[in-house]
């Protein structure tokens, strides 16, 4: 998938491998072990691209727009809220009755924070930056991917600074472990 130069054109294309992933987990029947692997590939996509968001975008949510506080804060409930439930997903297998409850949740959960970052909040961080605060954005963003965790981490701060300090060790190790596990790599 294209990924754009600035911050919008980059979450934006995120959001689109993201539904890719869970169209790919829709088409196949209940039990198959490629749901859990595609699982497992959504996991690991959300977890980068809400660091990013967690680590940049809400911090210019909160600095450009008026009412940034507040939405900033409601994004941030919506990640704690899809966290929570990939960190319950993450212990069950394909064929698992809950992995299905799970994962329909996520979806939901996704799709419509997905629907209110494109709708409202994206639109009016355009009109309220500069294309070159939008580029800088974009690169922050995907350097903050290239070293975020892989996995839930629910109990991890969500807010500068402390989030900016712990996401790279933490990504490191979460690394290492889908090395070592082989994680990610099927599908």
């Amino acid at each position: 998938m294209q990924h754009g130069k600035d911050v919008i054109s980059e979450l934006t294309a995120d959001h689109r491998e993201v539904e890719e992933l869970f169209v790919n987990i829709e088409e196949l029947p209940t039990g198959d072990s490629r749901r859990k692997e595609y699982a497992d590939r959504v996991t690991m996509e959300l977890v980068r691209h809400s660091v990013a968001e967690e680590t940049y975008l809400y911090p210019a949510v909160r600095k450009h727009l008026p009412d940034g506080e507040a939405h900033a804060d409601r994004e941030l409930q919506d990640h704690a809220a899809a966290e929570r439930t990939m960190k319950e997903l993450e212990s069950c297998e394909a064929e698992d009755p809950q992995f299905d409850i799970l994962i329909t949740r996520l979806m939901s959960e996704i799709r419509n924070h997905v629907t209110d970052e494109e709708t409202k909040l994206l639109p009016r961080l355009r009109d309220a930056c500069t294309p070159e605060m939008l580029d800088d954005l974009g690169d922050k963003v995907r350097q903050a991917k290239k070293m975020a965790p892989t996995r839930p981490h629910p109990s991890a701060p969500d807010t500068p600074p402390a989030n900016k300090i712990l996401a790279p060790g933490i990504g490191l190790v979460d690394r290492m472990r889908d090395a070592l596990s082989g994680r990610g790599k099927k599908t």
